[in-house]
């Protein structure tokens, strides 16, 4: 009995003790599996929190960067866009057990894509934005019944896309764009399937019926497909028709030939009768009429839109030469801009920006700049074309330049969406509803991501983008933010720099200096916008106490009053008030007056990824 007593009193806390550790025994398996995943990977400066001797999910500084973790156990990886490469360990993934989500977006792996089939519990398979490559096995998914999500998007694959992802029963969201997928588009069997995009591959033959509910957008850039979500007849419904038009064809043939037959006769039958019955030649029955040539307009061309004639004046070869620095659209000439239809986008500080649609199809913008003189044409040439050679999800490149003293023409890619600030204030805010907070805090991600990769490959310019603001990010497809007017800092004439957004800095208008750091604080300026709604120029100085967006956050931060100035319309934001505040913060330590306070460009990445994973755990993404 006594032995029962201790024993009773015993077993309640051997219970405690057994649930207590039974975490940190997976804590500790999954360490070992993510430091092993660890070595296999180059780059791995952003996992610098995975070290030994602490717990992945329960250390003091929280969990390490980039995981997901429930009750200890870590079940998710989300490694984008940390600059990661080489080959992925996945023999250490297989040791995570509760792994179930696994991303690694907008990093630079190659290859061909790895055993990640061996992850059989897997959910969701995100590789989105690498180098990837090569054919995918037909049966590569076959073991992979638990997927909901596949991201393979932006990557250089090849060959048929697999039979086995279109049988995936569970299977909620495919994205297989931007690669080079050829053949037919397998019969899908995945009657969850509410999200599909294989545009812009060489698929070909006719989509099939299982997919009929997926708009145009989803199969777009695939000039070999046909079917009715494309508007393109396929053979094999035009089999019967074609039959019919060459019955039709030969039937009109043999008619024209009786008709030809019949009239020579009546010729031959004419020819019997005087010289005085045939008409004489030259008669108005012989006369042809010449169809004039159109000429090229001049209405609507970009010449009337505004940009100066003398670009493509007639003998000035030297001139009219328009330098290609990504051919990604095709190579075009100043002809082709010149005679294209345009119209007027606006000027801005810098000049003015004109839509163009050249006769090809192809939508671009040109941006004709003047104040731009502070390099000689091969010190110019030299730097565009650095330009021209940078290459990420979230930095737009130009396509072309034109030189000439007097003026200078950037040419980008056309993007329908516009300009963040389109979207966040256009029309008194009306857009920016469509924004909802997570959309948005990734929009702030991608920007971040995109001026570390400018400061990264910029690193002994002075201020690397020099003019980030929200009129200069651009929005792509899926809302991916991507950075323009950058780089052209050592390009402006030295009167011309405080076009600049940077030179509105604290440092610029008392010093007259920039830095690595100017750009954090226009980095800083976008997350105070995105979260509270308001304009940089919202709460200017005017002598009543009121102040500038960024001394209006400080004070409330000071006063304890920070959630008052968070957008609560923003959607999705219910429970989420917290996130929104700690971005807040982010912004507000981005914008500290001293650039030696502000967060540098690393650490203001992994506060937002912090916040990131904080809404996975909330559910939110």
């Amino acid at each position: 009995m006594a032995m029962g007593r201790i024993f009773g009193l015993f077993l309640p806390s051997l219970s405690t003790t057994f649930v207590l550790l039974f975490p940190l025994t997976f804590s500790a398996s999954d360490s070992d599996a993510l430091l092993k995943l660890k070595k296999s990977l180059n780059n791995a400066g952003a996992l610098d929190s995975w070290v030994p001797g602490s717990a992945p999910c329960n250390g003091p500084k929280g969990p390490w960067r980039g995981l997901v973790c429930q009750g200890g156990v870590v079940t998710g990886l989300s490694l984008d866009g940390m600059g990661l490469s080489g080959t992925i360990d996945v023999e250490a993934l297989v040791q995570i057990q509760g792994l179930r989500t696994f991303s690694v977006e907008n990093n630079s792996f190659a290859n061909t894509i790895p055993g990640f089939n061996r992850l059989g519990a897997l959910k969701v398979l995100s590789l989105s934005r690498n180098w990837f490559s090569g054919e995918i096995p037909s049966d590569y998914f076959a073991k992979m019944g638990s997927l909901k999500k596949v991201r393979l998007s932006y990557n250089k694959f090849t060959g048929k896309i697999p039979d086995s992802l279109a049988h995936l029963s569970n299977i909620v969201g495919l994205h297989l764009q931007r690669n080079q997928f050829s053949g037919r588009i397998p019969s899908f069997d995945c009657p969850n399937l509410n999200s599909l995009n294989v545009s812009n591959n060489r698929l070909e033959g006719e989509i099939p019926s299982s997919l009929s509910k997926f708009p145009a957008s989803s199969f777009a850039g695939n000039p070999g497909l046909c079917g009715k979500q494309v508007g393109v007849q396929c053979s094999s419904t035009l089999n019967k028709t074609s039959t019919n038009i060459i019955s039709a064809m030969v039937a009109l043939g043999v008619i024209i030939l009786l008709s030809v037959i019949v009239f020579f006769a009546i010729r031959w039958r004419k020819k019997k009768q005087t010289v005085s019955d045939v008409p004489a030649s030259g008669s108005s029955n012989d006369a042809v009429e010449v169809p004039v040539s159109m000429l090229p307009k001049e209405e609507g061309s970009i010449k009337s839109a505004g940009l100066d004639s003398n670009v493509s004046s007639p003998g000035k070869a030297s001139v009219a030469e328009l330098v290609m620095v990504d051919d990604e659209k095709g190579v075009f000439g100043m002809p082709d801009l010149m005679k294209g239809s345009a119209e007027a986008l606006g000027n801005g500080p810098l000049g003015s920006s004109y839509y163009v649609r050249m006769a090809n199809g192809v939508e671009v913008v040109a941006k004709s700049i003047k104040q731009m003189n502070a390099l000689g044409r091969d010190a110019f040439d030299a730097e565009v074309k650095k330009l021209g050679k940078l290459q990420h999800p979230n930095v737009l490149t130009p396509f072309a330049y034109h030189y000439r003293k007097e003026e200078k023409l950037f040419v980008y890619e056309y993007l329908p969406r516009g300009s963040l600030l389109h979207y966040l204030h256009g029309d008194g805010g009306k857009y920016g509803c469509d924004l909802e907070l997570l959309t948005r805090v990734k929009i702030v991600r991608g920007i971040a991501d995109g001026l570390e990769y400018l400061h990264n490959e910029f690193a002994s310019r002075d201020v690397p983008h020099g003019n980030l603001k929200l009129s200069n990010v651009l929005l792509g497809p899926d809302n991916r933010p991507l950075l323009s007017d950058y780089g052209y800092h050592p390009l402006l004439n030295v009167d011309s720099l405080d076009r600049l957004f940077a030179y509105k800095t604290p440092e610029a208008i008392q010093k007259q200096a920039v830095s690595f750091k100017t750009d954090v604080y226009c980095l800083g300026i976008i997350i105070l916008e995105m979260i509270t709604t308001e304009h940089p120029s919202q709460h200017v100085n005017d002598g009543n106490g009121g102040s500038d967006i960024v001394q209006w956050v400080a004070s409330a931060f000071s006063e304890g009053i920070q959630t008052e100035l968070l957008d609560t319309n923003i959607k999705g934001c219910r429970n989420s008030v917290r996130c929104m505040e700690k971005l807040l913060h982010v912004g507000a330590l981005c914008t500290k007056t001293s650039p030696e306070e502000r967060l540098d460009i690393k650490e203001a990445i992994r506060l937002i990824d912090e916040i990131m994973i904080e809404l996975k755990q909330y559910g939110i993404i």
